[in-house]
């Protein structure tokens, strides 16, 4: 995975200290422990040595460890992290000591961002601004990234396109919605719950229309195509889908839109950007996205830090989503932070989707 991995540590001596990890049982039910990780005393050439002050809480992909051929006894958690850097390699030409930097560790990081201290490659880091907070850059980096990623990377936006935000009232929702008013496009959102409906009509640039999928007399695809003339959305990003018609209406699956339904509210050259990492097509579905010559892309953030290939692309886009940060374009939708005793419970509320996102701090 290039120069992103963790780079071979230097030196046998380490320091031993905290940090929260997670492990699957036989059962594949994710367990959260904490448990000492050894820091080492000395760092690579590139790397960097930083303070933790704070870091957000996302839920984990086990998964994707797997898949990736990372198996591990356990995994550390809290990646989004932000800190003061305390000491770097005699090769680092980007940061000095007492900077404050903002970064996203790597998948084969040893080191959970609870750690008080965590090493990282250099090139994984980017400048904090002054004016945002700790809690703000930690809460905001990964969200930031994906919504660049999605709309940016994938979709292609563009001034005047039409985008629908599943459930914009979630923290990556929040700065897509943002992001896209800032590049002139017009929003839809769908809203989850009576709360999120109020939350996303008081949003300021607002939302075109709230589309509130708690009420089961609305109608997504007729309420899509009356904002837009009937011609369909450009752009989709959802937040998961129902793959069946008779899928059970679960809690967590009950407002999923089906994917028959985005299908058909995308409109001509319509780009769906979807997070159903499961999504399967049948011959239909490709006959209609053929039909309007859409697009359909999956949103995977991690493949920024896989290669080295697109590396000054991936800081360009955490550095933007500070400058906004700072600037006050991205106001991100952040609870009141915990502190670290409550960090095991806060992480398993935020894996069984109980709370949105979670920051820590260490103050």
């Amino acid at each position: 995975m290039g120069v992103h991995l963790t780079e071979e540590l230097a030196g046998n001596l380490s320091v031993s200290m905290k940090g929260l990890y997670c492990r699957l049982n036989d059962s594949e039910e994710v367990k959260f422990v904490i448990q000492d990780a050894n820091v080492p005393a000395t760092i690579g050439d590139r790397q960097v040595k930083v303070q933790v002050k704070g870091c957000a809480l996302s839920p984990v992909d086990v998964r994707l460890f797997n898949d990736l051929k990372l198996q591990r006894d356990t995994a550390p958690v809290g990646r989004e992290i932000v800190g003061t850097v305390c000491q770097v390699g005699p090769k680092v030409s980007f940061f000095q000591p007492d900077e404050e930097v903002v970064g996203i560790l790597p998948l084969d990081t040893e080191l959970s961002g609870l750690c008080n201290t965590v090493i990282i490659h250099e090139q994984l880091l980017v400048p904090k601004p002054e004016k945002v907070s700790w809690v703000s850059a930690a809460g905001a980096v990964r969200d930031g990234l994906r919504a660049y990623t999605a709309l940016h990377t994938l979709a292609h936006m563009a001034l005047g396109n039409t985008l629908l935000v599943l459930d914009g009232a979630s923290p990556f929702g929040v700065l897509s919605i943002q992001l896209a008013h800032y590049h002139g496009v017009k929003v839809l959102a769908t809203a989850h719950s009576q709360e999120d409906h109020k939350f996303l009509e008081q949003l300021r640039p607002s939302v075109a229309r709230v589309i509130g999928l708690w009420d089961a007399k609305v109608d997504l695809v007729e309420a899509c195509l009356e904002e837009t003339g009937g011609l369909g959305v450009d752009i989709v990003i959802d937040a998961g889908v129902k793959l069946y018609d008779e899928e059970p209406e679960a809690q967590q699956t009950a407002q999923l839109p089906h994917k028959h339904d985005i299908i058909t509210l995308l409109g001509v050259g319509g780009h769906w950007v979807t997070m159903e990492q499961n999504l399967q097509l049948d011959p239909p579905d490709a006959r209609s996205l053929f039909l309007k010559a859409a697009s359909l892309s999956f949103l995977n953030e991690e493949v920024w830090t896989a290669s080295s290939a697109r590396q000054g692309r991936y800081l360009h886009i955490l550095r933007d989503v500070m400058d906004k940060l700072s600037t006050g374009t991205f106001r991100p939708l952040l609870e009141d932070p915990v502190p670290l005793y409550e960090a095991t419970v806060s992480m398993e509320m935020v894996q069984k989707r109980q709370v949105r996102k979670r920051v820590v701090v260490q103050l």
